[in-house]
């Protein structure tokens, strides 16, 4: 499939809701961009995706104002709104943005809602390539549970696909390259928005322009794993994530119940990484403005698993406020060679809280990631039989550490810390 073609490799960046909720500014997303290209660009970072409600002039925090008038186009199209992104002036939009983060040699992206605004079908406002108006297309009943902003698209209706084809030649102008799409994965009222996911992707496909499409929130279903692959790049697994410990807990589930739906081009998203500096402006995830609540254990754990699973991977935080931690997690190289070029990942048994997963190296060398998810200090083994290593004798590579291990024979045994995790590279001698 040829959108596959957009994202080889499970996409990497930065995603301003875990710091900035619906309120980030233009300023804050240009001040993030110049630190992925100076820090993380390296290590294959490359999105800057402004997050929800970029049209809504009083945002204040990731809790909505419900029914307040957002900046929109003759065309029904929502836009920027110019005190919070001032160089949309002049019916700019995003394109001066997308261009400051394009001449870095990173990729923009932004958040929509699925569906037509609300205040569009209410003043019956145009739509671009058709004699139908927002009235004529909109589905009042088909709502999103937790915010007002947007009614759904009825597929049936005449004019229906020229709103989504208008819109994503508007992103196209623009310089959008990474679209993520919410309230369309699954919804707490309807499950998953087929009809809609099926018109974006005939939209995305029209316009010209290469974009990589994410679908939130989740948890998606299983069942609808080869729509979703037909169509999408990357869905979620999980509802919103936050750094909580049961949070993380329960993703291991998630990664093993989808770890048969990866490939190239097509990602299970196991959501944004609540690292560093969070809530400056969101009051999600149960505390405000904090670093991650995550230990150090809890943040090598997750890394582990987002990373062998393949997860894409979007960072939560103000990155310009990263310490020398923080920036250690996400600029391993030989971790995120895992992330990038590893295979055929699977989890090898899961014995209680002990977990291991494997997968294999491009070299004939095998990855195996062990993890404790108890609450108490506990020893974690595997045979090196069960993760399809054909050798009784092996090097071994701690990947966190960056540092060889030794020689091993027949198993891998570590005792780890409660909540941690250990990546290793093992090799025939």
């Amino acid at each position: 499939m040829k959108h596959h073609q957009y994202a080889v490799t499970p996409p990497m960046g930065w995603n301003s809701w875990d710091c900035y909720g619906a309120t980030v500014r233009e300023d804050e997303v240009k001040g993030n961009a110049d630190y992925m290209a100076e820090h993380l660009k390296p290590f294959g970072w490359e999105y800057v995706v402004v997050d929800i409600q970029w049209s809504e002039p009083g945002a204040v925090s990731s809790a909505y104002r419900p029914f307040v008038p957002l900046e929109m186009d003759e065309y029904s199209r929502l836009v920027p709104a110019e005190n919070r992104f001032p160089s949309a002036k002049d019916k700019q939009g995003f394109k001066p943005l997308a261009d400051y983060v394009h001449q870095l040699d990173l990729k923009f992206g932004i958040h929509i809602m699925r569906g037509i605004p609300r205040q569009a079908v209410h003043q019956n406002t145009k739509i671009l390539g058709s004699n139908k108006r927002a009235r004529d297309i909109a589905k009042p009943n088909s709502i999103c549970p937790w915010n007002t902003d947007m009614y759904g698209v009825d597929h049936t209706k005449d004019g229906a696909q020229q709103y989504y084809d208008s819109l994503f030649q508007l992103y196209a102008e623009w310089g959008v390259d990474f679209v993520k799409v919410d309230d369309i994965a699954d919804s707490k009222l309807y499950g998953i928005h087929a009809e809609e996911i099926k018109m974006i992707r005939k939209a995305i496909d029209r316009c010209g322009r290469p974009m990589v499409l994410s679908l939130s929130p989740g948890p998606a279903s299983l069942d609808q794993a080869s729509l979703l692959e037909e169509h999408a790049n990357m869905w979620r697994m999980t509802d919103d994530y936050w750094d909580i410990w049961k949070l993380l807990y329960d993703m291991f589930e998630r990664c093993y119940k989808w770890s048969k739906n990866i490939g190239p081009g097509y990602w299970p998203d196991a959501d944004m990484l609540p690292l560093g500096h969070i809530g400056i402006r969101s009051v999600d995830g149960g505390a405000s403005d904090r670093y991650t609540r995550f230990t150090k254990d809890e943040q090598i754990t997750m890394m582990t698993l987002w990373t062998i699973f393949r997860s894409p991977l979007m960072f939560g935080g103000e990155l310009r406020d990263n310490d020398d931690w923080t920036l250690s997690l996400i600029t391993n190289a030989e971790v995120l060679e895992v992330h990038r070029n590893s295979y055929g990942a699977r989890q090898v048994f899961r014995k209680k809280d002990q977990v291991v997963w494997r997968s294999f190296a491009e070299d004939g060398s095998v990855y195996v990631a062990l993890f404790n998810i108890a609450d108490e200090k506990q020893i974690v083994e595997v045979m090196l039989e069960d993760v399809d290593m054909n050798s009784n004798e092996v090097a071994v590579r701690d990947l966190w550490e960056q540092k060889d291990v030794g020689i091993l024979t027949n198993k891998l045994t570590y005792e780890l810390e409660p909540h941690a995790a250990k990546l290793v590279k093992i090799q025939n001698l």
